[in-house]
């Protein structure tokens, strides 16, 4: 264990007024949307302002071997920006600036802690964007999505934000900075190791800056489509039966009974037909309104009831309902927010997998999917601060079932604390371990995010 007082006294040598010890920050960095919190706080917050800053914050921390956590907007879903007793919680929250915009090259490059939304209103007006939209887009940043690999809406047709990252800036434990990736649309030299950091959880280094790949604004309408369905597993059938046909959405979101009823209630919304799935599918683009239709004809044949808009604003009001998911559920009390994913042929499988573990564990699990790319988010419900044995004993066979079926542990959450013990159950004993010591060639000391992503 570092000597704490001689670890606070070189950090405010360094960083002065920077480094905060104040109760309200010590607290709020233990925790983040996840619901799990660390035990204790962190003996203190550092708000980096600039790259500088990073790097003395690391190379006090190595000299005195003290773990390092780095923070963003605290949305994360996995514990994994998490700080406890005796860490130092690095926030690059206020590393928020737009550093460059090449809509020429179809590049910006920024710091870590500028929001999603941000970002896009600000290249809105130069006529491109930035793909990744994670459905917390307004108060998650563009680091975090790279710590994580954050997914959200948009990734069955824009792809994920290993698709649009060109490189990073990463300052390693012991202060270094490296520029990794390029600024070219091809770029073989050497080994990716963009791709390495890009969900990596800070356990490699600290992104401190991005170079982003952007797209020209898309033309054209945006078509919405509502489709409702007597139960979940005829709205996956209809979903997979979408992608199917060759269509592909801009947006395909699916909410169970449950999630749908929760959210109308936290919206004061009429209630939904007991027990009715809804799929809200979006098309974009020149052709958008004859692919909806399209997806229409498909939706009916699959047993939808089925409604299509023009109108944007519509559109955000049916997205809206969608983006309430998380609120709804904390309405419900305290909840474990999951995230699985399996091929997208397998969604209703998956969905009669989640029915059967509410049966068999007594438990009611609210799911809603991004049914374009086959991510399910499940919900499990408790009350208290403390996740019980037996919701975790259902998480268990949930994750077991996407295994199961081909799937993955987490398709943009990250592993975090939350699902450190089940890591090796889907990677193998010997890529568990080659991935462990690949975190040790950057960080020697393991003073990085210690805890998380490998369990002790």
């Amino acid at each position: 264990m570092s000597d704490e007082p001689d670890v606070l006294s070189r950090l405010r040598t360094a960083l002065g007024d920077r480094v905060d010890t104040s109760d309200a920050a010590l607290q709020d960095a233990r925790a983040d949307k996840s619901g799990h919190a660390a035990s204790a706080a962190p003996l203190a917050v550092v708000h980096a302002t600039s790259v500088a800053d990073v790097q003395e914050t690391l190379r006090v921390a190595t000299a005195t071997r003290t773990p390092v956590v780095v923070r963003g907007a605290g949305t994360g879903l996995a514990g994994g920006a998490n700080a406890g007793q005796g860490e130092i919680a690095l926030s690059v929250r206020g590393m928020d600036r737009i550093l460059e915009v090449r809509p020429d090259d179809l590049l910006a490059v920024v710091e870590p802690g500028i929001l999603n939304a941000d970002l896009n209103a600000a290249l809105a007006e130069h006529g491109v964007w930035w793909a990744p939209d994670p459905a917390s887009r307004a108060i998650s940043t563009v680091g975090g999505n790279i710590a994580t690999g954050a997914g959200g809406l948009l990734c069955a047709k824009y792809g994920v934000v290993r698709d649009a990252v060109l490189g990073v800036d990463l300052v390693l434990a012991d202060g270094r900075l490296l520029h990794l990736g390029h600024r070219t649309v091809k770029g073989v030299t050497g080994l990716d190791l963009t791709s390495l950091v890009i969900g990596s959880e800070g356990t490699l280094g600290v992104v401190v800056g991005a170079t982003l790949k952007l797209r020209r604004l898309v033309p054209g309408e945006v078509c919405t489509i509502a489709a409702t369905f007597s139960d979940v597993r005829s709205a996956a059938e209809a979903s997979a039966a979408v992608t199917a046909a060759g269509a592909q959405p801009a947006i395909m979101e699916l909410m169970d009974a449950a999630s749908l009823a929760a959210v109308h209630a936290l919206l004061n919304l009429e209630p939904p037909t007991p027990g009715a799935a809804q799929l809200t599918i979006q098309t974009d683009g020149p052709a958008a309104a004859a692919e909806a239709e399209a997806i229409a004809t498909v939706l009916g044949a699959a047993g939808g009831t089925v409604a299509v808009s023009n109108d944007r604003d519509e559109g955000e009001r049916l997205l809206a309902i969608r983006r309430s998911m998380h609120p709804a559920m904390e309405s419900l009390g305290t909840t474990l927010i999951e995230d699985v994913s399996v091929p997208r042929s397998s969604l209703p499988a998956m969905f009669d997998e989640i029915a059967r573990v509410e049966r068999e564990h007594g438990v009611v699990i609210p799911t809603v999917a991004h049914a374009g790319d086959g991510n399910l988010h499940p919900n499990f419900i408790f009350e208290g601060d403390t996740v019980p044995d037996h919701i975790w004993v259902a998480a268990d066979d949930l994750f077991r079932s996407a295994l199961r079926l081909g799937g993955t542990l987490t398709g943009e959450h990250g592993i975090g604390v939350l699902k450190r013990r089940w890591l090796a159950d889907e990677l193998g004993d010997d890529q568990w371990e080659l991935q462990r010591q690949i975190t040790r060639v950057f960080d020697p000391l393991g003073i990085l995010n210690p805890g998380k992503v490998f369990a002790p």
